[in-house]
């Protein structure tokens, strides 16, 4: 039924359970978990009070431990795992990945790490329920409250 799996991961609480979701998944159909962290592009800053650099670096490793935690519990499974950093626009990095991995089905959590919050749920994942060409299974706890509150 799934050959590729795609795990869209930004380190949140809510990824960490997609995570789990994804790799059970990808056991149980055979497949392979491809895993991908996406530096945002759009978020401007101070130069003046943040160096740019600094930050790209900090994210760049925030998405190297994201991975990192993925690939152990792939490993754990026995799923074979790619991973990948990229940057831009989420959903558009997350559509290009589905497009060029062939991947059958986006796995992502409900709420990222994003202090911009949509009403019900993570912009990005607004954004891959409503558009996405494949199946989007969304995970996370539904009685916690959406704002992390």
């Amino acid at each position: 039924m799934y050959r590729t799996i795609l795990l869209a991961t930004d380190g949140s609480d809510d990824s960490f359970e997609a995570a789990e979701r994804a790799v059970d998944l990808a056991a149980q159909y055979g497949a392979t978990l491809s895993a991908c962290y996406v530096i945002e592009t759009r978020t401007a800053y101070d130069n003046a009070i943040i160096d740019p650099e600094a930050v790209g670096r900090a994210l760049r490793e925030e998405g190297e431990a994201a991975l990192a935690s993925v690939a152990e519990l792939a490993s754990e499974a026995d799923v074979p795992i790619r991973g990948a950093i990229r940057r831009g626009v989420p959903h558009e990095e997350l559509f290009d990945h589905v497009e060029r991995e062939g991947v059958d089905l986006v796995v992502v959590g409900r709420q990222g790490r994003s202090s911009l919050r949509t009403v019900l749920l993570g912009s990005t994942t607004d954004a891959l329920v409503r558009l996405c060409p494949v199946s989007v299974l969304v995970v996370g706890d539904p009685a916690a409250p959406v704002d992390g509150t």
